[in-house]
């Protein structure tokens, strides 16, 4: 095939001894057919748009024809589900096809998931539902646009292969690209089978492909699990920040490059509820938006333990210490510009008041944050657009006033600060609203052009698309009935 000539493969995590991973082939699916194809994506890879409309891409990206290079394989791993332990989970239904070598030399592990079962799929099928395909290509590409590390996607490939969820769906996979899949579980599961030589390898791995400059650090492991709790911190402020809920922070769901990983039953904020559970599956609200802070430290707590054999517990003890401060400063960093205001102590009454404001007022988070770009910060002004969001007209009037004073203070011009609050503030985001409407119409109608239009959207989410208004506006009555879980 002319195409698979295009890729340089190297494949270093293969190349770990045989307890890391097992080595399979993906499972070939009936007359797959492509869904979406990111063109970003496909310029990660060093490939042309014309690769996607190939038969050979197609074949590739089904897993029904062997990429030449390539090595394929999938990981073993463990992790904490919602709190508990379980000792093997592993790739149940994703295989890494390789790491591709970009000719500027960045890499990227790309994976197909949805490609059949593995020694961990623990019963299930090991296949992916066009649904959930949607939803994790859009999710990917969403946060990326919004500047938030993730993972990536390149393509969804669909299959009239039936996959019995709760009802009968249609089969897809999604290929989605990493500098690494690593995961806090891929340490937990040496830790708790006593597999000390096994956790060195990996953090050697680890240091010496995606940290090389923490290696002349005195204590390479301290510094790399120092590291893994600083991005987590800034990760989980910056989720915080968005209004994002990822619903499953389980610790084989965590990234030791701090990336965004797996999107199953995640949901942007629409009607402000810091409490709120994005994921039906969540009854007891472990993973709700705020409490996803403090799930973070604990998953790092959890890393720490699967360290342990590398260093000493005070050393763990003082690498984990310093994420309340960094998510803290940078928390307060984001939302200080999401209303223009300098980032000093001063301005933290009023991030705060605003969201109780917010909270009690089930203010729309996306709406609210952009619109306060128009606020008109001369005294006595009524922003009579803005205080219509709020029930209590009063009490935004009150939180007005003081930030008016507040931006008048520090010498704020009006419009200087609307374009810089513009820049941070999305004007859209992925309500699941919008993945709804677009996976209907691909299961439906197999009409798939909705899919690649939010991709489109979402990848320039603060800029204005006059053409694209209404994917801005809140959600339809019809929303209130969507409901996504762990099958998600």
């Amino acid at each position: 095939m002319k195409f698979s000539g295009q890729l340089a493969f190297d494949n270093r995590f293969a190349a770990l001894p045989a307890q890391f991973h097992t080595r399979l082939a993906p499972t070939p699916v009936p007359e797959p057919y492509l869904v979406a194809c990111n063109p970003d994506a496909l310029g990660l890879l060093g490939l042309s748009p014309a690769a996607a409309g190939s038969s050979a891409f197609i074949e590739i990206f089904s897993g029904n024809a062997a990429l030449p290079g390539a090595d394929p394989l999938a990981a073993l791993y463990a992790g904490h589900q919602f709190g508990h332990y379980v000792p093997q989970l592993g790739d149940g239904r994703a295989i890494l096809l390789g790491e591709v070598v970009h000719a500027s030399g960045s890499r990227w592990e790309v994976q197909l998931k949805g490609a059949g079962r593995t020694p961990y799929s623990r019963g299930g099928d090991g296949r992916a539902v066009l649904r959930s395909s949607i939803r994790e290509y859009l999710c990917s590409e969403a946060m990326h646009g919004l500047g938030i590390p993730t993972t990536r996607a390149l393509c969804i490939i669909g299959t009239d292969l039936p996959v019995h969820r709760e009802s009968v769906e249609t089969g897809a996979l999604v290929t989605r690209l990493a500098p690494s899949f690593i995961r806090f579980g891929s340490f937990e599961v040496f830790y708790y089978r006593s597999q000390h030589d096994e956790i060195r390898i990996l953090a050697d791995f680890t240091l010496e492909h995606y940290f090389p400059e923490l290696l002349d650090e005195p204590k390479p492991h301290v510094a790399l699990l120092r590291e893994a709790t600083t991005r987590t911190a800034r990760l989980m402020a910056q989720w915080q920040a968005v209004g994002f809920c990822h619903g499953v922070m389980n610790t084989d769901n965590m990234s030791i490059l701090g990336l965004t990983l797996d999107y199953g039953p995640y949901g942007f904020m629409e009607a402000y509820d810091p409490g709120w559970v994005c994921n039906h599956s969540d009854h007891d609200g472990r993973y709700a938006y705020d409490q996803q802070p403090q799930i973070g430290a604990w998953n790092c707590t959890c890393l720490a333990q699967a360290l342990l054999p590398l260093m000493e517990i005070d050393d763990a003890k003082e690498a984990l210490s310093g994420y309340g401060e960094v998510f803290a400063t940078e928390y307060m960093r984001l939302m200080c510009a999401k209303l223009g205001l300098p980032f000093e102590e001063a301005s933290a009454p009023l991030v705060n008041d605003l969201l109780d404001l917010m909270a009690k007022n089930r203010t729309d988070y996306a709406i609210l944050f952009r619109a306060l770009a128009g606020f008109d910060s001369s005294a006595g002004a009524r922003n009579s657009g803005l205080r219509d969001l709020f029930l209590s007209r009063e009490a935004f009037d009150a939180w007005a006033k003081a930030y008016g004073e507040r931006l008048r203070a520090v010498g704020s011009r009006d419009t200087d600060r609307a374009a810089r609050m513009n820049r941070v503030n999305p004007k859209y985001v992925l309500r699941n609203y919008l993945a709804e409407a677009a996976i209907r119409k691909a299961r439906d109608e197999r009409d798939f052009s909705e899919i690649e239009r939010l991709r489109s959207l979402l990848s320039r989410p603060f800029d204005e698309q006059p053409e694209f208004e209404d994917y801005a506006k809140e959600p339809p009555d019809w929303a209130k009935e969507i409901a996504v879980s762990c099958s998600s």
